[in-house]
């Protein structure tokens, strides 16, 4: 069972290396790879719509304009 990085792990393993560099995390490092998967950890699922009005056509969109 693997567990989700956290903000706060992420955060404590991204000040680690920064210290360790002298300010700067590098690119492709894992405290930088870290920082990604606890950012994909916390976005909310991608579902249908809780606002109760259906998505596509007539929600609001300006019309296309004429030629």
């Amino acid at each position: 069972m693997s567990k989700s990085m956290s903000k706060a792990a992420a955060s404590r393993i991204q000040a680690a290396t920064a210290k360790f560099h002298g300010g700067s995390v590098p690119k492709g490092s894992f405290a930088a790879r870290a920082q990604s998967a606890a950012a994909g950890n916390s976005r909310p699922p991608n579902g249908p719509s809780t606002t109760g009005k259906p998505s596509g056509g007539g929600r609001g969109n300006n019309p296309p304009k004429g030629k």
